[in-house]
């Protein structure tokens, strides 16, 4: 049986409130609830497939993943957006992060299969949303202001068992 995978960091519950006010405003009116369904996140490896048999071997590479970094603030700021016609996505704009940016590239080195380049954010609408519905949301949120700030001292590995759970942490471990 074949599982999804993918490792990322959380803020407080505190942020997670705040951006599920966004994800319900585009809910109610944008006519888009996929992004109800996880809590906000900034994603450093996306979603991969792989045997549940395998799981072990997901285990021991994220173990060996680098987290020799102190814990670090990640300044969010505004909004920002993905305008593709098919696909269309809106988010949380976090600052420019070279500590982020470590991080992603650390865990990249350990699951090299990633090919993807890093776009950190915290995805706010997305899947269900239409092109129309974007361009009228992004009219709103383009402008809008949100600015707050978490602290990263931990990443986490989750599997989709109907939804995303969180099966390993790795704490931030720098001087």
């Amino acid at each position: 049986m074949k599982k999804m995978y993918f490792i990322a960091i959380y803020p407080s519950q505190k942020i997670i409130d705040a951006v599920k006010v966004f994800q319900k405003d585009l809910a109610s009116n944008f006519n888009n609830s996929k992004a109800l369904k996880n809590d906000a996140h900034i994603t450093l490896l996306p979603p991969f497939e792989r045997e549940l048999t395998m799981e072990n071997d997901i285990h021991v590479a994220f173990d060996k993943i680098d987290t020799d970094i102190s814990p670090f603030e990640v300044e969010l700021n505004g909004f920002g957006s993905f305008p593709n016609p098919n696909s269309p996505v809106l988010f949380v704009q976090p600052e420019e992060n070279e500590s982020l940016k470590h991080l992603f590239l650390n865990i990249k080195e350990v699951f090299t299969f990633n090919k993807r380049s890093f776009n950190p954010h915290m995805t706010i609408g997305y899947r269900d949303l239409s092109f129309e519905n974007y361009l009228k949301a992004w009219e709103i949120y383009r402008e809008k202001e949100f600015k707050t700030k978490f602290t990263v001292d931990k990443i986490s590995l989750l599997r989709h068992d109907r939804k995303w759970i969180p099966i390993a942490e790795k704490k931030l471990s720098g001087k």
